[in-house]
């Protein structure tokens, strides 16, 4: 008895977002009377939220390193101003345009990099200047005007669907292929980490919790997948994401650079005694976060098939809401890129969930502070106990 509620402790520390979101389902899809569920809500659901998604992959890189970055939403709406100008007025390829977008993401993450690694301005201070800057610059090269509409193929990127190689009449097969290659891999690479904390000595649950975890992820993504399939498919975007989830993953927990960022923010003297480059670091965070805020506002722009001076509003907030609730410390060190996805997911719900409900804007805003308030609390209280 006494092992199990250990196991069952152990578990709910590391997985209490997760369980808070299967919760938040159940509880929403008893609220709506099964609409939340449905396969075309989840799929809303998926495309509604993606870019701040996307957003909040990099964001949690740039806390764990320990800052801030408040200018994702105005880089967002600049780079979607651009992408408009470039496809709509100028008539260039999507790819071509693509391209040119994440390079101007990238160069605007150097230049607010710089300021902070290497001028040692606070990343507040830095990133609230070009929250205002790149704002003001949206509105002037669209002259306050909306630009519309966007191709197809530009579109597609993020309310595009992956089609029934298999012609499926009633249910996508594809996508049920799909879903079961997912798992293998999923469960292929489980068992090969667990081989390998076996391998060096570390902890690891038993062999019951193990595999019963492993059925759990499973059926999630059958279910999912069978959702998804059930309506048109797989979206694109889902792909995206799934893909930048795996690279990302990887980097911060097998690669070099990945410990660096984890030291950096963790006690950056420590760091620099250690031989870590702190400040290259730090640069290369803020260069792969404008990347993916201009990511983030490719996608957006082919959502809304516009580009608009209002695009990207309080995305900031949403992505750093999304690292928090998903588990990275407002302290720096701490975070992971998973946990800002079930984060952004939370918020995600809960804005689906409630908007179902009817529930007005001032309320959702009121709850959505009071989630955000309670999950650093929750991460503050956790620290408290383990000193």
């Amino acid at each position: 008895m006494q092992k199990l509620l250990e196991v069952l402790k152990t578990n709910f520390n590391r997985y209490s977002m997760v369980i808070a979101l299967v919760i938040m389902l159940i509880l929403f899809q008893f609220l709506t009377g099964g609409i939340l569920l449905r396969p075309l809500n989840i799929t809303n659901l998926i495309l509604q939220n993606s870019y701040i998604l996307i957003l909040a992959i990099g964001m949690v890189l740039v806390i764990i390193a320990g800052h801030i970055d408040l200018s994702v939403g105005s880089i967002a709406a600049f780079v979607g101003a651009i992408a408009g100008i470039l496809i709509v007025n100028m008539h260039m390829p999507t790819y071509l345009t693509v391209l040119i977008c994440l390079l101007i993401g990238a160069i605007i993450g150097a230049w607010q990099g710089f300021w902070v690694a290497y001028v040692n301005i606070p990343a507040f201070i830095v990133t609230l200047a070009g929250m205002l800057l790149f704002r003001g610059l949206t509105m002037l090269v669209l002259k306050g005007q909306t630009i519309a509409p966007f191709p197809n193929d530009f579109r597609s990127i993020s309310t595009g669907f992956i089609p029934d190689f298999f012609d499926g009449s009633t249910i996508n097969i594809t996508s049920i292929l799909l879903g079961i290659l997912f798992s293998i891999i999923f469960v292929i690479l489980s068992v090969k980490a667990r081989k390998n904390k076996i391998k060096y000595n570390f902890k690891v649950s038993s062999a019951g919790v193990f595999y019963s975890q492993q059925l759990i992820a499973v059926l999630l993504i059958m279910g999912f997948c069978y959702l998804f399939a059930t309506y048109e498919g797989i979206p694109y975007i889902l792909i995206i994401l799934l893909a930048l989830i795996v690279f990302y993953t990887f980097i911060t927990n097998r690669t070099i650079i990945g410990r660096h960022i984890y030291a950096t923010g963790g006690n950056l003297k420590a760091a620099m005694l250690s031989g870590v480059k702190t400040k290259a670091v730090t640069f290369w965070v803020f260069v792969n976060m404008g990347i993916l805020s201009a990511l983030s506002g490719l996608v957006f722009a082919s959502r809304l098939n516009a580009a608009t001076p209002k695009a990207g509003n309080l995305f900031e907030l949403d992505a750093i809401a999304a690292s928090f609730i998903g588990g990275a410390s407002a302290y720096g060190g701490v975070g992971t890129v998973p946990g800002a996805i079930v984060g952004g997911l939370v918020m995600g719900v809960l804005n689906n969930g409630m908007s179902i409900l009817g529930l007005g804007i001032d309320w959702q805003q009121a709850i959505k502070g009071v989630v955000l308030l309670l999950a650093v609390a929750f991460d503050v209280f956790n620290k408290r106990r383990a000193s």
